[in-house]
Order: C-alpha cells, then sequence, then structure tokens
C-alpha cells in the first residue's frame, strides 16, 4: 500500500464514519426535523453513483466505502419518508 493509497482508505474511512452518530440519533429519537430531504436525498443519489463508479473500475475501497455510505444514507432518507 502506497501513501497515496492509505490517504485514500483514511479519507473513505472518515467520510464512511461521520454518518454513522447521524443514523444511529436518527434511529435512536425517532427525529428527523433537522434533516433535510432533498440534500439527504442528492447525497445518496451522488452515493449510488460513486457506487457505479467504484464497481465499474473494481476498486474495493471505493465500492466498500461508498455501499456503506449509502445503507446509512438509505436509512436516513427512509426514516426522513416515514416520520416527516
Amino acid at each position: 500500500m502506497t501513501i497515496v493509497d492509505a490517504i485514500g482508505a483514511l479519507g473513505a474511512l472518515l467520510t464512511t464514519l461521520c454518518w454513522l452518530p447521524q443514523a444511529v440519533q436518527i434511529i435512536r429519537e425517532r427525529d428527523t426535523r433537522a434533516i433535510s430531504l432533498i440534500a439527504t436525498g442528492a447525497f445518496a443519489a451522488g452515493m449510488s453513483l460513486w457506487l457505479v463508479y467504484g464497481i465499474a473500475l473494481v476498486n474495493w475501497p471505493l465500492i466498500a466505502s461508498s455501499a456503506v455510505e449509502l445503507a446509512l444514507m438509505l436509512v436516513i432518507v427512509g426514516m426522513k419518508l416515514r416520520l416527516g
């Protein structure tokens, strides 16, 4: 692994994990009033495109981080649609 790969992996890890506390808080408190559906939906759509891009490149760090991040965003979007 090169330094560039390590930097990319660390960036992917941090951006993926940053959504975990938000998803946990929304699930626990059942409160989505402060979440923008449009922004969260757009972010989820963007993560879907990153996932497709990673699959096309067969880039496993990009695939894994995009898949986890997309899953967290879909939980948030789903809770927002369900709870308002």
